[in-house]
Parts: structure tokens; C-alpha cells; sequence
């Protein structure tokens, strides 16, 4: 076994460090306080090629696997922009991947080069008000009417919607008491995001503030047949392309916002001198930040094992829910234990811990709550029976 990063994964690291090291503590601390999405910072991403680490080659991608990407945003994560950064650019890495699988010529020529570009902001609407992680109980519905659709329904958490030009869009297309599976009867859309449709309404929130999250409220959207990916009813499935590696993404999210959280407390606890010494040299101060030193490098491990998985092609649900899982929780504590550390500044903004600690919650809450991790482990893997 081989854990260090090839000769290429290196150089997307150092290159990606270059231009996280752009955008500094004061920009992402003013975007944490006017709440303005990162233009700047996500044109930077764009211009040096990385919308598209994952993306086929003929539409302008670099058509690396999971593990490239897994390092690219655990670099742009262990950084000042925290889960600013990542959130500004994770939608492109694999939530395209439906249209990748089973768009037709015409979708991925059309679809894919302005995203990979960066002249094109997507987003995800799929979870709903009424549903959550119930999937197969949205309501949304897409009703044909000639050569298209007319949807109606809504849609919650929908992040980059205020600055988004299009929209992936899971609407029903048979209602759910003529479907054998709950998830049957789903379709995928991939379309304008229509704001004489559809209204975009902010959700005021904790953290992240400068990369939005909204409920959305469709209202008679008309979707052209054209922008249907995939079969009807298909849709659900569709999704599954990119749910693994995007559970990796986001355990290395996680693992970076941890190491940084790390990294600054370790500092301050051998800058910060009290009763005559730095207080790095207690051992109360020292002992947990070893600690989450330690969580950390696990959980980057299982996360890469997980991205291995993905890229040979195998079943990857176990690792890759565990990364984020074990990850999302390893952050979390090393989030709290840089705040401790730094005694009462760290609840202070100016040393930027406090913030990593209100973001590094999105880890451990989405796309899927520690819980129904913990179920699809004891169900999927121990064989224990289901509990819901």
C-alpha cells in the first residue's frame, strides 16, 4: 500500500494552496460579516481550471477521478475560506455527474462548458420542506404539457441559488401512490432557473452567511423537454452517480477546516504566554489539540480510501459514508477544542476560530445527518434490521 499523493495530486495541491493563499483571513471574514457571495475567490477557481478536475476532457475538463478532487478541496478548505471556500465551488465538482452519465450529446455540449468554465452558476434543488432525507416524498411536480413540463412545488436549502443560472431539478412525474417504490416516478432536470417562476427566498443562518441558502417557491416553471436528463422516472437513480463521491468531498472538506482550525490554535498556544510561560506547554492545552491531530489524520485516510474506492469502480456506500461520518465529527471537535485553546479570544473574530466552528457544523449536518449514517451502517453492513 501506497499512502502518499502521487507526483500529479501533489502539484493539485500546491497549486490549489496558491490560490486559496489569495484570499485571506480579512476577505473571508468580511464576506462571514456582508454576507456577498465570493465572486473574486470563485473566478480564481474557475480561470485556473479546477471547476472542471472532474469533468469529461472534451468539454474543457481535466477528467481526473475522485481522489484528485478530494485533494483539490481539502486544499481550499485548509485555508482561511473554511467551508466558504468549498461551498462557493462543490456543486461543480460532481453535482454535474448525472449529466456526465446520462445526458445526451447534445446536454453535455450544451450543459457542461459553461459550468467547467465558470460562466455559469448551478444549484441543487431536490430536498423539500416536507420530505428532508425522505427523498421519495417530495411533492414537487412536473406535469407534461406539450413538448415540456410544467413544474410546481418547492424546495428548501437550495445553496448558490441567489447568484445560480440553472438549476438541477428532482420533480415527480407519476404521483407516489402509483409508484411501486417511493423513489420511483422522479425526474431530472437540468434548466434555467426562471426568476419570474421561481422565487428565491434567503434563509438567514449561523455561518457561511456569504454563500447563500434559500427556500425556493416554483410557481408554473416551464421546463423544455430538451432539459430533461435521463428517462422519466429515472431520476432518483440518476442522483446516485454522484452521492459517494460527494460524501468523500465532504469529509475532506471537513478534515481541512479541521487541520486549520488546528494549525491556528497550536500557534497561538505557543505565541500566548501566561504565568510565565506559553500555554502550549500545559498539557490540558496541548493533549486535546494532539488528539484531534490524530482524529484528523484518520479520518483523511478513510476519506481517501473511500475516493480510492470510487475511482476503481467498486461499491464505496460503507467507506464513504464512514469518512463522513468519522470526519465530519473529527472536525467538529477540532473546531471547539482551537476555540478552547484560544481561551475568550476565541470567541473573538478577529482569530477567525469561532467562524470555522459555526461552518464546520455543515459537515456534520449535510448532505446526510450522522444518524442515517449510523442506520445505513448497523442495516447495510452489520445486517441488523432497519429501525425506520
Amino acid at each position: 500500500m501506497d499512502f502518499a499523493l502521487t507526483d500529479d495530486q501533489r502539484v493539485i495541491d500546491e497549486a490549489v494552496r496558491r490560490i486559496a493563499a489569495r484570499f485571506g483571513d480579512d476577505y473571508w471574514l468580511a464576506r462571514d460579516r456582508d454576507g456577498a457571495f465570493p465572486h473574486e475567490y470563485r473566478s480564481a477557481v474557475a480561470e485556473g481550471g479546477w471547476l472542471g478536475i472532474a469533468m469529461p476532457v472534451e468539454f474543457g475538463g481535466s477528467g481526473l477521478g475522485v481522489s484528485e478532487a478530494a485533494v483539490m478541496m481539502h486544499a481550499l478548505t485548509d485555508s482561511a475560506g473554511a467551508m466558504s471556500a468549498a461551498s462557493a465551488v462543490h456543486l461543480n465538482i460532481f453535482g454535474p455527474m448525472p449529466i456526465v452519465v446520462s445526458g445526451t450529446g447534445a446536454q453535455k455540449k450544451r450543459f457542461l462548458p459553461p459550468l467547467i468554465a465558470g460562466e455559469e452558476v448551478c444549484c441543487f434543488g431536490v430536498t423539500e420542506p416536507d420530505a428532508g432525507l425522505d427523498t421519495g416524498r417530495i411533492a414537487t411536480f412536473a406535469r407534461r404539457e406539450g413538448r415540456g413540463y410544467l413544474v410546481d412545488g418547492r424546495k428548501m436549502w437550495t445553496s448558490t441559488a441567489q447568484v445560480a443560472d440553472r438549476i438541477l431539478l428532482l420533480a415527480r412525474t407519476t404521483p407516489r401512490d402509483r409508484c411501486r417504490r417511493s423513489t420511483d416516478g422522479l425526474t431530472l432536470f437540468y434548466t434555467e432557473l426562471d426568476r419570474d417562476r421561481i422565487e428565491v427566498r434567503e434563509i438567514p443562518k449561523m455561518g457561511r452567511t456569504g454563500v447563500d441558502s434559500n427556500a425556493l417557491f416554483i410557481d408554473g416553471l416551464h421546463v423544455p423537454e430538451e432539459d430533461r436528463i435521463g428517462e422519466e422516472g429515472e431520476g432518483f437513480r440518476l442522483l446516485l452517480h454522484s452521492l459517494n463521491p460527494e460524501r468523500v468531498l465532504v469529509a475532506v472538506e471537513a478534515v481541512g477546516i479541521g487541520r486549520q482550525a488546528v494549525a491556528r490554535a497550536a500557534r497561538y498556544a505557543k505565541e500566548r504566554v501566561v504565568f510565565g510561560r506559553p500555554i502550549g506547554q500545559n498539557q490540558g492545552v496541548a493533549h486535546p489539540l494532539a488528539r484531534s491531530w490524530i482524529e484528523l489524520e484518520a479520518a483523511w485516510l478513510l476519506a481517501m480510501r473511500g475516493a480510492w474506492i470510487c475511482d476503481h469502480g467498486l461499491p464505496a456506500g460503507a467507506q464513504a459514508n464512514a469518512a463522513k461520518y468519522f470526519a465530519g465529527e473529527a472536525a467538529f471537535r477540532a473546531c471547539e477544542r482551537a476555540v478552547m485553546a484560544h481561551g475568550g479570544m476565541g470567541y473573538a473574530k478577529e482569530f477567525h476560530v469561532e467562524r470555522f466552528l459555526r461552518e464546520v457544523f455543515i459537515p456534520r449536518l449535510a448532505p446526510v445527518s450522522p444518524e442515517m449514517i449510523l442506520n445505513y451502517i448497523a442495516e447495510r453492513v452489520l445486517g441488523l434490521p432497519r429501525s425506520y
